[in-house]
């Protein structure tokens, strides 16, 4: 007997539609997330593309202003958004001359919180593809142990053993088997490659804080610091010399 799938799906029992049915909505769930999160980050790389080398060569050239005002103009960079906050704090300080290491601790503990909150922000979804990745299998394999007892059943109603009364609840076990593989395979696949990606953009974040936090020391026995922190160090009796610029 030659079936097709939708005379299959027509000889399907109600728990397998049901099954199935499940098993689309996982699939159009976990792929509408993999296409919202592959354009959010590529959306945010492309933005640190472009404002990484305009931010560090605002620093080098001790332009603060410009270089907050080009971290509040990308809004989708993850490394924008972790540093212009944080810069934002200790500008007023800066230029005032008045820095201090409390104050640079302050913005590196400032930078933290940020990231924290960005890979957060960037992870959100992922949980999703890792259910559904490691679901989907055991809900297509549910639908298949219900298609062997319907087997089974119509062996049972028959009389007989042969393909003619078993094929239809075989086929619909194999179908679900199947689909449920079909669902998972891609949301493992996206999951791992996601996970990746917000790695290398955590390395990032942590690079470009780093040289944030460098220009700040640096800074604070350089001019715009030297007034104040010069002053606090040597009243401390000057131990371990004065910070190397």
């Amino acid at each position: 007997m030659d079936l097709s799938l939708i005379d299959l799906w027509h000889q399907m029992g109600n728990f397998a539609k049901g099954i199935v049915f499940v098993m689309a909505i996982m699939s159009i769930y976990s792929l509408t997330i993999m296409v919202q999160k592959w354009w959010s980050l590529r959306k945010a790389q492309k933005e640190t593309i472009k404002f990484a080398p305009e931010f560090s060569q605002f620093l080098e050239e001790d332009n603060l202003t410009e270089a907050i005002r080009l971290a509040e103009s990308y809004k989708r960079s993850h490394v924008a958004l972790v540093l212009g906050g944080a810069l934002q704090e200790v500008k007023p300080l800066i230029q005032d001359g008045s820095v201090t290491v409390g104050d640079i601790n302050s913005a590196e503990r400032a930078v933290e919180r940020n990231m924290l909150l960005e890979i957060t922000n960037l992870k959100r979804g992922l949980a999703v593809l890792a259910t559904v990745g490691a679901t989907a299998p055991f809900v297509g394999l549910l639908g298949t142990t219900m298609g062997i007892v319907n087997a089974f059943t119509a062996m049972a109603a028959t009389g007989s053993g042969g393909l003619a009364a078993i094929g239809g609840g075989i086929a619909e076990a194999l179908i679900t088997t199947a689909f449920g593989l079909l669902v998972a395979i891609p949301a493992v696949w996206a999951y791992n490659y996601f996970t990746t990606k917000i790695d290398n953009l955590t390395a990032e974040m942590t690079y470009v804080s780093k040289e944030m936090i460098d220009y700040l020391i640096k800074g604070v026995s350089g001019e715009f610091g030297r007034s104040r922190f010069t002053r606090e160090f040597n009243a401390s009796g000057g131990a371990g010399g004065p910070i190397a610029q």
